[in-house]
Parts: C-alpha cells; sequence; structure tokens
C-alpha cells in the first residue's frame, strides 16, 4: 500500500496537463520547505479535463496579452514581504451573508428558491458549471450534453486506478465540486484517506441544491448533505476570506459527519497569490502552498500507512 496525491483542477481553460501538473507541484513543494519539510512528495497525477470543453490549452509561449490563449495567471513563487491579512471582521460579514443567502435560496429539503436567477448566474459567470449542470439537451452528440459523464469518468479512473493506496484528493473550485459527486455518488464504496477542497464553492445553495436534485433524480429522498461515505479519516476545507468562489467558507454547517463519523474540518487561510498586476485569492497555487494546507500535506507524506503499522505492531509482538 503506497501513497497517492490525486489533484482536479477547477474552472476554465488550463495550460497544457503537463504543465498544470508541474505548476501544482512545484506550488506544494514551496510550501513544504517553506515550513522546513522534505519537499519529497509521494506520486501525483493531476486529473485534468479542460480538453473537454476546450478546444486547445493555453499557450506558455504566447507573450501577446490581447490572444485569448495567453496565460495572465502562471506559477509564481510567493512573495518573501507577504504578509497574511487579519480575518475578524471580514469573517463576521461573511458569517451574515450566508445565514441571508441559506435563507433566501434555499428550503429545508434542499430545493432552491429562485432557481432562474441562481441559473442566470451560472450561465453569465460560470460557464464551465453550467455545461457540468445541463440535463435538457436537443443534440446528445453536443459535449456540453456529455460534459458531467466524461469529467467525472477521468475522475473514477484515476481513483480506481489507486484503489488500496492511501489516497489524498485535492479539489480545486469547481473540482471540489466534481469530487463531492464522485465519491457520493458514483463510488462511495471506495476509500480516500483525506479529502482536501481548496477554494470551494460547496457551500453555497445552488450547489447544494444541485447535489440534492441528483439524489431526487435517482428517486431517492434527498437526506441531509454529508460528507462523503469513503473519506476514512479527514475532510480538510481550506478557504481564503477574500476568495469570491469559497465565501461559505465553513462547509461544516452544511455537511453532517459521515457514517463514519469524519466531519469537515475548516481552515482560514491567506492565498498569497499575485502577479505584478494584481492578486488573486482563489488561485490553486496559492492555496497549495500555505502553511494549513502544507501541514496537512506533510502529516499525509510522513503518517505510517495502515501497512506499516500493522507491520510493526506485529513485530513489537515478537520481539
Amino acid at each position: 500500500m503506497g501513497k497517492v496525491i490525486i489533484g482536479i483542477h477547477g474552472l476554465g481553460n488550463k495550460p497544457s496537463k503537463e504543465t498544470l501538473h508541474n505548476w501544482w507541484r512545484s506550488a506544494m513543494v514551496e510550501g513544504l520547505e517553506k515550513l522546513g519539510k522534505s519537499s519529497e512528495l509521494p506520486q501525483f497525477e493531476l486529473v485534468y479535463w479542460a480538453d473537454i470543453l476546450y478546444e486547445k490549452p493555453l499557450d506558455e509561449k504566447t507573450e501577446d496579452i490581447d490572444d485569448p490563449y495567453f496565460i495572465n495567471e502562471k506559477y509564481l513563487p510567493g512573495l518573501p514581504d507577504f504578509i497574511p491579512e487579519e480575518n475578524s471582521t471580514r469573517k463576521k460579514v461573511l458569517d451574515f451573508i450566508e445565514e441571508q443567502l441559506d435563507k433566501l435560496f434555499l428550503n429545508n429539503d434542499l430545493t432552491v428558491n429562485y432557481s432562474a436567477i441562481t441559473d442566470m448566474v451560472i450561465h453569465r459567470y460560470f460557464k464551465d458549471l453550467e455545461a457540468y449542470y445541463s440535463v435538457d439537451c436537443l443534440d446528445e452528440n453536443d459535449i456540453m450534453c456529455q460534459a458531467r459523464k466524461l469529467i467525472r469518468e477521468r475522475l473514477v479512473e484515476t481513483i480506481k486506478k489507486y484503489e488500496g493506496d492511501e489516497i489524498l484528493l485535492i479539489g480545486h473550485s469547481m473540482g471540489s465540486i466534481i469530487a463531492y459527486d464522485v465519491l457520493t455518488f458514483m463510488i462511495p464504496d471506495v476509500d480516500i484517506h483525506t479529502f482536501a477542497t481548496i477554494g470551494s464553492p460547496l457551500g453555497f445553495p445552488v450547489v447544494q441544491g444541485k447535489i440534492a436534485a441528483e439524489w431526487q433524480s435517482k428517486r431517492l429522498v434527498p437526506p441531509k448533505l454529508k460528507t462523503p461515505p469513503g473519506v476514512k479519516i479527514h475532510w480538510y476545507n481550506f478557504a481564503d476570506l477574500r476568495d469570491k468562489i469559497a465565501l461559505i467558507y465553513d462547509l461544516s454547517k452544511n455537511y453532517l459527519p459521515n457514517w463514519r463519523g469524519v466531519v469537515v474540518e475548516n481552515f482560514i487561510v491567506n492565498n498569497d497569490y499575485r502577479t505584478t498586476l494584481e492578486a488573486n485569492h482563489h488561485k490553486s497555487f496559492g492555496y497549495l502552498r500555505t502553511p494549513e494546507f502544507s501541514k496537512v500535506l506533510h502529516r499525509f507524506i510522513q503518517e505510517k500507512s495502515t501497512i506499516q503499522k500493522l507491520t510493526s505492531r506485529i513485530r513489537a509482538i515478537f520481539q
């Protein structure tokens, strides 16, 4: 039994799979090095799905900022003079906003009020998410009709490849929705040692409503939302309070423990990603090198596997 890290990216077109894989890995190594920990990672695989929705990837070599394939936000190491922000006031405001959003948009049975408004927002600002949630298709050969199936199948295939290993599954942004859905609806019996969500929109009423609607589509009464059943040890959620996609930062209010008793553990972090022009508090690279995430990553890497623990106990008995 080995250890494996699986990541799944979020919204929008991306650079090539190889490039994005290397940038995620570099961000994780950077975070470990800042903690003074070993920078050696176990097997890491990135589940890449941008090519399902986009004809070709963003191009590292493109220098024209007006070119649609220009990369605005490449991987950049964190600045040494970064000062974490004090968040107590912002946290109080966001707590109030969450309470009001739930009251306004989410019923007790997890159906969504004013769905026309939420669908309009998704259509205008989140095209990838609209394709993922698309159910009414006039042309079944349209890739948008197949998007959810194809994206989920890629994650299922990757997880099953490492079934039996101890898996740390990282979902960024929309990738956290895909990961949650796959672990809940497609492979609920596959064990995941640690589930980590970064910059996740899973707290938004519309996303909770979509999850509940999938239960209903299976002619099941939607239960209270819970930690996916296969998550064995931890579900960690990392949110920067300035990240507009992760404004609902405390997922423990919306997701109950699974049958194993695994609860969501929330971490408020400071995402330090910025280009020469501006900061992006939603960027995956910034999340992957925060001290809070790096500590979780280091603990996962260093912790003895189940097999190692069992072997140590057997040796102790016969010594």
